[in-house]
């Protein structure tokens, strides 16, 4: 076995907001997995110009719909098409595909948010590994999910349920799994139009055909359930050592002594959020602090009747990873978006949550149940309130105490996130494949794989027992009711 490896990384970039714009970038990275160095060969894409404006102005009108209705279904059910409709166009460019097909690759590394890239893998017929930036919950990829302890995706439930929450959570379960063959549907023209009949795959059956899936999350934030052995969590990804801040930053937040500081970062997309009036009630509640607040917050989005409180400081950045490694620092006010949850539990930093749409919710749903910090709703949000919150949240030692175990979890693993995904891919290159950590189960059609059958034949059986004994009853105890009959006469 050839010590080098060739990766093909399939990687989908949509720089506007949530991987949706117009453009597509194919990353090809080779890799050699027993030594540090790597190269890379780029290959752009973009829509054909004449193209280019029609599915600029319906991507406008879906980010629009999607940010009035936070992720409503039947706005998500149309960004699946148009990313179906985007895969189509990829899919058609002969020359790319050529150009991969043609490459002495070993395994296919795609990011699982777009199904796209499973029917890229499909057609280069070479084996992948699926990384999912979401929480596992999200897809279906086949792990044993007990509906009396594991929360079905969009049930904001918790692993601790009473009766009426696991009565939602197993109707939860069929709303879900309609809802995922809705989006799969989406892509099925694709499918049709460039997969020959009779070799035409099933999306849903793809996901199970992933040698490795690794997932964007870890044992300190998710609830325990139960896991595959090709299921391999490396939450915090994109670790880095932390480094001195500028010393702007640091002589702010040195003017506020013992008290600390707060850092907000509500995400990228929080600038289509940040309304004057959202801006002006977070103001008016950070003044209520002692301590000093830095939020992400550009200058020209700053309402002009609206005096910035004295105790805080925008910038358009912030070096967030240096900020929550800062021994000053005393809250984390975010979006909810998993890098910077993981990001916060590296740091041991309790959190107030301002989720948005996606996943960001469901992450802190789990942030809370984890007692590492509360969510404030941003429809609801008022500087009273907020402050409240903000305070319990710094005062109370419990969300610290709770935040810095969840630290202690999060450095304790052995290797770091990189070196386990590195060395499992490795593992199952040497290996000829993941199979070996999949069950057969996935094999099994689903009436078998739930015992359907087995379900089907003991009821047969059992009713067959009862009518036969019904009869040999009637058999036996007819000739005493023809005696009775005959002594009455």
């Amino acid at each position: 076995m050839a010590e080098h490896r060739s990766w093909l990384l399939v990687s989908l970039f949509f720089t506007k907001v949530l991987f949706l714009e117009a453009a597509k970038i194919l990353t090809i990275g080779a890799m050699d997995l027993k030594k540090e160095n790597m190269s890379y060969e780029i290959i752009n894409w973009s829509l054909p110009e004449d193209q280019e404006k029609e599915f600029d102005n319906r991507i406008s009108l879906l980010l629009e719909e999607l940010f009035i209705d936070r992720f409503n279904h039947h706005t998500l059910i149309k960004i699946h098409k148009y990313f179906a409709d985007v895969c189509s166009l990829i899919l058609s460019r002969k020359d790319i595909m050529d150009y991969l097909k043609y490459k002495n690759f070993d395994l296919v590394f795609l990011d699982a948010a777009d199904s796209c890239f499973f029917l890229i893998a499909e057609i280069l017929e070479k084996p992948f590994v699926a990384f999912l930036p979401t929480q596992f919950s999200l897809l279906d990829f086949g792990l044993p999910s007990p509906l009396s302890y594991v929360p079905v995706y969009g049930s904001r439930l918790i692993d601790q349920m009473d009766f009426w929450g696991r009565v939602k959570n197993f109707l939860m379960f069929f709303d879900f799994f309609l809802k995922q063959r809705q989006i799969l549907s989406q892509y099925d023209a694709t499918i049709q139009e460039h997969f020959s009949e009779g070799s035409r795959p099933v999306l849903s059956d793809l996901l199970l055909k992933a040698e490795l899936w690794f997932v964007n999350s870890d044992f300190a934030f998710e609830f325990a359930r139960p896991l595959l052995p090709n299921t391999v969590y490396v939450g915090g990804l994109m670790d880095k050592p932390a480094r001195p801040i500028p010393q702007d930053l640091e002589d702010f937040i040195t003017t506020f002594g013992d008290s600390g500081f707060v850092l907000v970062s509500l995400g990228s997309v929080a600038s289509l959020y940040q309304t004057k009036e959202l801006i002006k009630e977070m103001n008016s509640a950070f003044a209520r602090l002692p301590q000093g607040v830095l939020w992400t917050c550009k200058d020209d989005q700053w309402p002009e009747d609206v005096r910035m409180a004295p105790n805080v400081k925008i910038m358009d950045w912030l070096p967030q990873v240096d900020l929550l490694a800062h021994p000053n620092i005393r809250l984390f006010v975010t979006h909810g978006g998993m890098n910077s949850i993981m990001e916060a539990i590296q740091h041991g930093v309790p959190m107030v949550g301002i989720p948005f749409f996606a996943d960001q919710p469901e992450n802190m749903v789990l942030m809370e149940a984890k007692k590492i910090g509360v969510t404030v709703h941003v429809d609801t949000l008022k500087a009273e309130t907020f402050a409240l919150t903000l305070k319990e949240v710094i005062e109370n030692k419990r969300y610290k105490t709770a935040a810095m175990t969840a630290r202690a979890i999060r450095r304790s693993h052995p290797l770091t996130p990189s070196q386990r995904l590195v060395g499992w891919i490795d593992h199952i290159l040497q290996t000829g494949g993941g199979a070996h950590l999949k069950p057969h189960g996935f094999q099994q059609p689903w009436h078998v794989q739930h015992l359907l059958d087995v379900l089907l034949f003991l009821l047969g059986l059992t009713l067959a027992t009862l009518w036969l004994l019904k009869k040999v009853l009637g058999l036996l105890l007819k000739p005493l009711c023809v005696a009775r009959k005959e002594k009455k006469a």
